[in-house]
C-alpha cells in the first residue's frame, strides 16, 4: 500500500487567500483565530502517521477550500475534532466563534460518534438516511465527507487490521454512496478506491498491475484527446477534451457485475468533452457520431433526464481514434463542475454573477430531492444568505433510532417508544413495560428524536391498553394493539358464553360436553366450539336455542 502521504501543502495565509478568492466576504480574522485554536488544542497530539495531529483538520479545510466553500465551512473543518479529541466544549466554541460555527462543529461531532453494525442492506440504507437527517445543514455532511476522504488517505498508518477493514467497509457502504447521492464525484471516486485497496488488496493489486501493462500509453490518451479536439473544432465548436482511465474500483466492479476478465473490458478509457452551452452538447454529439462508429445501445442522455443527484451529461461509446473503444461524456462547464462538486457547486455559481448560464440555466431545480431546500437560490443575493437556508429536508418526516445492538430503525416523525417496540416485534410491543432512551427511563408514550438509542424492557404481565392506540402512529403498532384488543374481547366472550351455557344446561338436567357440541355443530355456520360460545356470550345466539345442540 502507498504510505507516502504528503505533508499539508497549504499554509495559514495560503488557506485564507484561497478562501477569499471564492468568498470576498471572508472573515479573515475568524479564520486566523480558528487556525491558531486548532494548533493549540491539538498541539501535543500525533496522527497515526507520526505527523502532528493538526495536519488532519488543516487538510480537511484545504479540501473544502478547493471546493470553494464559505469560510464558515473552512472554520468548521479546522475545529471539527476539537470537541471530540480535546477538552474543548461546545460552549467554548460558541463563545469564541459564534452560534452558527458551534452548531456546525457539534453536528460533525455527533456524526463522528455514530456507529453501525453491518447487519443488512436495509440497515446500511437506514444509516445513510440517519446521517442525512442529522445533517440539518448540508455543510455538516460536506465537512464529514472531506474528513473521511483525508482519513482514508492515511488509513495505511492504522496498525489494527480489523479497524482498517471496518473503516474501509463503512466508507464503501456508507460514505461513498452519500457522496454520490449529493453528486460529489471526486469524493465518491476517492473513497471507493481507498476502500477497495484496503478491503480487497489482492484484487486491487491485480487491477493496478493490469492497468500498468495495458497496450496504450499516456501518449495514446493525449493523441486521442488531440484527435477528438480536431474533429470538434472542424465542426466549429470550442471545446476542452480530457482523457482518463476508469478508476480501479469501477473497473473491478464492472468485472464482478458482468463476470468478465480484465482482458474482456473494452472501454477502459473515458473522455470528457467540455463545451460552452447546452446546444453545443448536442452539436458535439452529432459531430462525434459523424466521425466515428457509435456502439449501438450505449448512448444515454442525462441532460434531458438528469440523475437524482443533479448529474447531467451525454454518454456515448465509440470505436474512436486508433480503433480504440472509448466512452465520451459531453457536458457544459457548469455541468462538469456539478459532476465534480455536486451540491457544493452552488456556492460557486452564486458568485459568478456575470455567467448567464449559472444564473438562468442552472438554478438547482433539477435536484428533485433538494428542490425545497434550495428554493432560496431564486432569491438569495449572497452565498451567506443561500447557506443560511441550505437544510437537508428530504427526511424531515422520519426519525432514525438505534437498538442497544446498534441496529437502525426508521420510524415516522412523531413516533413514540411503543412504535419502536412494535417495530422490533409484535410480541415485544405487547409486553413492553418500561423503556430507556439514551440510558434514562422514560414513559412509554415519549416521542422519539433522531439518533436516540432505545432499550425496551418487557414483562409477561404487561399487555396493551386501549389508550395506546390513540398515541402510536405506525400502522403496525395500531394493528397489533387492535388485534390484541380483539383477542382479549374474544376471550372474554368465550368465558361468558361458557358460563351462561353451563348454567342453562344444569337447569334442564344436562351436562356441558365440548365433544358432543363439536359434533352437533359440524353442519352449521359455526366454525368451532369457540365461535359457538362467543355467539352465546355476545347474545347473538339465544340460550334456549343453544341448549338444543346437546
Amino acid at each position: 500500500m502507498n504510505i507516502n502521504v504528503r505533508k499539508p501543502i497549504v499554509r495559514q495565509y495560503e488557506l485564507i487567500e484561497k478562501v477569499k478568492r471564492c468568498d470576498p466576504h471572508t472573515n479573515e480574522d475568524l479564520v486566523n483565530r480558528a487556525y491558531v485554536f486548532c494548533m493549540k488544542v491539538h498541539g501535543q497530539q500525533l496522527h497515526a502517521s507520526g505527523d502532528p495531529y493538526f495536519y488532519h483538520p488543516l487538510e480537511v479545510a484545504n479540501i473544502l477550500a478547493d471546493m470553494r466553500l464559505d469560510h464558515y465551512s473552512i472554520i468548521t473543518a479546522l475545529l471539527h475534532n476539537a470537541i471530540e479529541d480535546s477538552l474543548t466544549t461546545y460552549e467554548e466554541i460558541e463563545k469564541l466563534f459564534g452560534f452558527e460555527i458551534a452548531q456546525l462543529v457539534d453536528g460533525v461531532t455527533k456524526l463522528s460518534k455514530l456507529e453501525l453494525q453491518f447487519t443488512s442492506i436495509l440497515q446500511v440504507e437506514n444509516f445513510r438516511k440517519l446521517i442525512l437527517a442529522m445533517s440539518n445543514d448540508i455543510r455538516i455532511l460536506l465537512v464529514k465527507l472531506a474528513d473521511r476522504v483525508h482519513s482514508m488517505r492515511t488509513l495505511c498508518f492504522v496498525q489494527n487490521e480489523g479497524k482498517r477493514k471496518w473503516m474501509a467497509k463503512e466508507t464503501l457502504e456508507i460514505y461513498a454512496p452519500l457522496a454520490s447521492r449529493i453528486g460529489i464525484t471526486k469524493f465518491r471516486d476517492a473513497l471507493q478506491n481507498y476502500a477497495f485497496e484496503h478491503l480487497y488488496p489482492s484484487e486491487h493489486a491485480m487491477v493496478m498491475e493490469k492497468l500498468a501493462n495495458v497496450p496504450y500509453s499516456q501518449q495514446m490518451i493525449e493523441n486521442i484527446n488531440n484527435d477528438l479536439t480536431k474533429v470538434l473544432c472542424e465542426g466549429g465548436l470550442k471545446t476542452q477534451v480530457f482523457g482518463r482511465e476508469k478508476t480501479p474500483y469501477s473497473i473491478w466492479r464492472k468485472m464482478q457485475q458482468r463476470s468478465i476478465t480484465f482482458e474482456q473490458l473494452s472501454d477502459l478509457m473515458a473522455f470528457r468533452v467540455i463545451v460552452d452551452d447546452l446546444q453545443s452538447c448536442y452539436r458535439a454529439l452529432g459531430q462525434i457520431h459523424n466521425s466515428y462508429v457509435m456502439i449501438p445501445g450505449r448512448f444515454k442522455d442525462y441532460i434531458s433526464a438528469p440523475k437524482a443527484n443533479g448529474y447531467q451529461s451525454l454518454h456515448t461509446t465509440l470505436i474512436g481514434p486508433y480503433h480504440q473503444k472509448i466512452e465520451a461524456q459531453i457536458r457544459t462547464r457548469t455541468m462538469h463542475e456539478v459532476c465534480e462538486l455536486g451540491v457544493a457547486a452552488h456556492w460557486h455559481y452564486k458568485q459568478r454573477d456575470n455567467d448567464d448560464e449559472s444564473v438562468s440555466q442552472y438554478d438547482g431545480s433539477q435536484y428533485s430531492w433538494v428542490r425545497n431546500l434550495l428554493e432560496i437560490l431564486e432569491q438569495a443575493d449572497t452565498p451567506d444568505e443561500f447557506l443560511e437556508h441550505t437544510k437537508l429536508e428530504m427526511f424531515n418526516n422520519q426519525v432514525f433510532c438505534f437498538t442497544p445492538k446498534g441496529d437502525v430503525i426508521s420510524l415516522p416523525k412523531g413516533a413514540c417508544v411503543l412504535d419502536f417496540a412494535y417495530a422490533i416485534h409484535g410480541e415485544v410491543g405487547n409486553h413492553t413495560s418500561d423503556a430507556k432512551i439514551n440510558g434514562e427511563q422514560v414513559p412509554l408514550l415519549t416521542t422519539l428524536c433522531n439518533g436516540d438509542q432505545i432499550e425496551i424492557i418487557t414483562s409477561e404481565q404487561q399487555c396493551p391498553s386501549l389508550i395506546w392506540e390513540r398515541y402510536v402512529v405506525t400502522s403496525k403498532a395500531k394493528a397489533q394493539v387492535r388485534k390484541f384488543m380483539r383477542s382479549q374481547k374474544r376471550d372474554q366472550f368465550v368465558k361468558l358464553g361458557h358460563t351462561i351455557l353451563h348454567k342453562a344446561l344444569l337447569e334442564v338436567g344436562c351436562v356441558y360436553d365440548s365433544q358432543i357440541l363439536a359434533k352437533n355443530i359440524k353442519n352449521t355456520s359455526y366454525n368451532s366450539v369457540e365461535d359457538f360460545l362467543i355467539a352465546v356470550g355476545e347474545g347473538v345466539l339465544r340460550v334456549d336455542e343453544a341448549v338444543k345442540y346437546f
